[in-house]
């Protein structure tokens, strides 16, 4: 590399003849989730996790859904914050989270600060989440392994040409790394986002469904996850369900034993069930709620679930009382529920100088209470969590600054305030990528 050249993720350079991370705890705003927005429907259901997003990705997908802060050159400076590893680990344990989540971008170009943050994670005893593409080095993931919990990694597809043309990637180096996880013995789940009329076919559910059965093992969970159009892909369609569906029932057929659909709302393909047919946990978008478990087993027959980590989500507190009487002197914000827009992001900062507070609670619901530290800067997610909840409300104490933005499905950025414009329901949210 020439003096002053960066490498492809944008976050690398050579400065004086030394590699520098110009990256390293800079971050989208630290945000408050729910596990199952990264695709883990096996571990700890129902958890709350604090997600943390950098900038630069060592991918370059045409379809990527988080293109303002994945590629380094699109930033805009108010996407990004600072954070040392001290912070984000009082930050969690002082609103009770038990699990810090690595995602967004993608974590492998921050490796830094992920190292450090979740060893000192570690040492206060939450658990750390690695959502990744994992086009990263057998070294590198040597280094995770020990600090890492639970591994999310998005398997694109099984077409070398994929790789190359759509992310700019390399497919052997990303499936050497789901084998190494696997042979570690660290929690594992699989996503594959199917591209409509790109990757939602008969023939790529079997090759990814095929890796895992002679590769992996046919108990690791299989999303199958609804495309919607973003970044230099907007020229499409959401996946057809029914595409999701087939692939699902082939790798089923197949003899994958956990197949579930990812972004999708109102379908049984997102609840688990036991081999006995009863229903364990119960789930409507990213919101889960056991309903047959006794520990990690069946309530009916006993059989193991598959399902670990439950003493995280047992001892998880929520996020306030769950019994408060209505704000009279709070600010109410009212925001509907409208096509596929079921989630948002509320970011909120106290700007006085003492403890003020936060509540919400889906309309018509009780209140729960989120307590902010003098000077705290703050973001969550609300989701629709039923068929007939049409909204959320948000109420907000003097002293407090806000802002709401609507995000599809899981999480992702970028976002848009939601006074900056209407959102198209089932295409794409603003801004868009700009050629």
């Amino acid at each position: 590399m020439r003096p002053t050249q960066l490498g492809f993720c944008g976050v690398r350079g050579n400065h004086e003849g030394r590699l520098v991370s110009y990256n390293y705890g800079k971050s989208v705003h630290a945000t408050e989730e729910m596990i199952e927005t990264e695709a883990v429907y096996h571990y700890a259901p129902g958890s709350r996790i604090l997600s943390m997003g950098n900038i630069g990705c060592m991918m370059n997908c045409a379809y990527c859904h988080n293109w303002k802060t994945s590629q380094s050159r699109q930033v805009s400076d108010s996407d990004v914050h600072y954070y040392t590893p001290q912070e984000v680990v009082a930050r969690a344990l002082r609103h009770g989270i038990r699990v810090l989540s690595w995602t967004y971008n993608d974590p492998v170009v921050w490796h830094e600060f992920v190292m450090e943050t979740a060893t000192l994670a570690k040492q206060h005893g939450l658990i750390n989440l690695y959502k990744s593409a994992f086009y990263i080095s057998e070294q590198a993931i040597a280094e995770l392994i020990p600090v890492i919990d639970i591994f999310s990694l998005s398997l694109k597809s099984m077409d070398p040409a994929y790789y190359r043309k759509l992310t700019k990637g390399e497919l052997a180096p990303v499936l050497a790394g789901i084998k190494q996880v696997h042979r570690s013995g660290r929690h594992l789940e699989l996503s594959n986002l199917m591209i409509t009329d790109v990757s939602d076919d008969e023939a790529s559910a079997r090759a990814v469904a095929r890796f895992m059965l002679d590769e992996l093992d046919a108990s690791i969970p299989l999303h199958f996850v609804r495309f919607h159009p973003d970044y230099q892909m907007t020229d499409s369609v959401r996946t057809p369900i029914p595409r999701l569906e087939h692939a699902r029932t082939v790798a089923l057929q197949m003899g994958m034993r956990h197949v579930y659909l990812g972004n999708v709302y109102d379908h049984d393909a997102t609840h688990s069930t036991c081999v006995c047919g009863a229903r364990l946990v119960e789930r409507y978008g990213m919101v889960a709620r056991g309903v047959g478990l006794n520990g990690s087993r069946c309530a009916r027959c006993g059989a193991d679930s598959g399902i670990r980590g439950l003493d995280v989500a047992a001892t998880s507190p929520g996020s306030g009382e769950p019994q408060l009487a209505e704000p009279s002197a709070l600010r109410v914000i009212d925001h509907l529920w409208y096509g596929d827009l079921r989630s948002l992001h509320v970011q909120v900062r106290n700007d006085d100088t003492v403890e003020r507070q936060v509540r919400h609670r889906p309309l018509g619901g009780t209140w729960r209470v989120i307590r902010l530290e003098p000077g705290e800067s703050h973001r969550f997610i609300l989701a629709k969590s039923s068929p007939g909840e049409t909204g959320v409300a948000v109420a907000i104490e003097t002293g407090i600054s806000s802002s709401l933005h609507e995000v599809f499905d899981r999480a992702h950025f970028p976002t848009v305030a939601r006074e900056a414009g209407t959102l198209n329901a089932d295409v794409s949210p603003l801004p868009a990528f700009q050629k």
